[in-house]
């Protein structure tokens, strides 16, 4: 028997399977759905400064997911939940870490990203090692390593066009994001897994409405360049709603199955998902990313406990 860290109940090693299986399932639809969102900002991005597109993402967001939320909370576990925390972990970690995002791959392109965020597995193990969630095993080690070979590898098809403050802000943004979903899984138990993801949702949306305010004084542009048309619309809805709601409430759903650390894995895949999404597009397969998904699907395996307890 072992206990489960993300619900503090004790299952069996059957039980603990299950887990992993459903976890590692719910990360590959995440990272399906995150990946959809790198297409859809190449277009934004085209007419939208970052920090727009930022508060416009999460202002669609929030108003789709506050009534989901309530209508399965019921209000007065909204009423009573952390707010406080939530703007920390929402606003200074999450919000934060978006909008970096949004920076990076506005000063360098989407193969860059997701170059950098191949770190992913590696900064979420050090989190869930000082936390003491996580005791470094073998298998756990080469995992990552394995991990970030293969997230190299999908991505190495095209050269970045430049590192510099973008990759710096790729980084930030990667380490910021890996904190926040821990904290996301951990520190709202009394709350669903869609209410997690909305709670902290409200708090980037509050960092991002900062944002916004302090470019506006500094004379910053603040407002598409073009008038937002149908097209637009519709990329934004995927880059609001598929790309970040769902794809959030479905990672969070798998690290509190897994951990940050091993659902973090599966970030290095987003590649190859974003490649087939271009292929259905009319590009072309290649060959190289498929391999390199094929090794960090290996690293996941690799990586799983297999039994082995976490620290509680």
């Amino acid at each position: 028997m072992s206990p489960d860290p993300a619900r503090g109940t004790t299952i069996g090693l059957s039980g603990k399977r299950g887990s992993a299986l459903s976890g590692n399932g719910l990360a590959v639809a995440s990272m399906l759905t995150w990946a959809a969102g790198f297409p859809a900002a190449e277009i934004l991005l085209q007419t939208w400064p970052p920090v727009a597109l930022l508060a416009a993402r999460l202002a669609l967001a929030v108003a789709v997911m506050v009534p989901i939320w309530v209508l399965m909370d019921g209000p007065r576990r909204v009423l009573s939940a952390r707010w406080g925390h939530a703007m920390v972990v929402g606003g200074v970690a999450l919000g934060s870490g978006m909008f970096l995002l949004i920076l990076a791959q506005k000063l360098t392109d989407p193969v860059t990203v997701a170059i950098i965020a191949s770190c992913a597995p590696l900064v979420a193990a050090l989190l869930e090692l000082a936390a003491g969630t996580r005791r470094l095993r073998w298998n756990f080690a080469l995992g990552v390593v394995v991990s970030i070979v293969g997230g190299l590898i999908a991505t190495s098809a095209l050269a970045p066009a430049q590192l510099g403050l973008g990759a710096v802000c790729a980084v930030a943004s990667t380490a910021l994001f890996c904190w926040a979903s821990m904290a996301t899984a951990r520190d709202f138990p009394e709350l669903s897994q869609t209410g997690r993801t909305t709670i902290t949702f409200i708090g980037g949306l509050g960092m991002a409405a900062l944002l916004v305010f302090v470019s506006a004084q500094l004379g910053m542009d603040v407002m598409p360049t073009t008038a937002v048309d149908a097209q637009q619309a519709g990329m934004l809805v995927i880059y609001a709603l598929i790309s970040m709601g769902l794809s959030q409430v479905l990672f969070i759903s798998s690290v509190g199955r897994l951990g940050v650390a091993l659902s973090s894995f599966h970030i290095n895949v987003a590649p190859f998902y974003v490649m087939v999404i271009m292929v259905v597009l009319g590009e072309d397969w290649n060959w190289t990313r498929a391999l390199g998904a094929g090794i960090v699907a290996f690293a996941v395996i690799l990586a799983q406990d297999r039994g082995v307890r976490q620290v509680s």
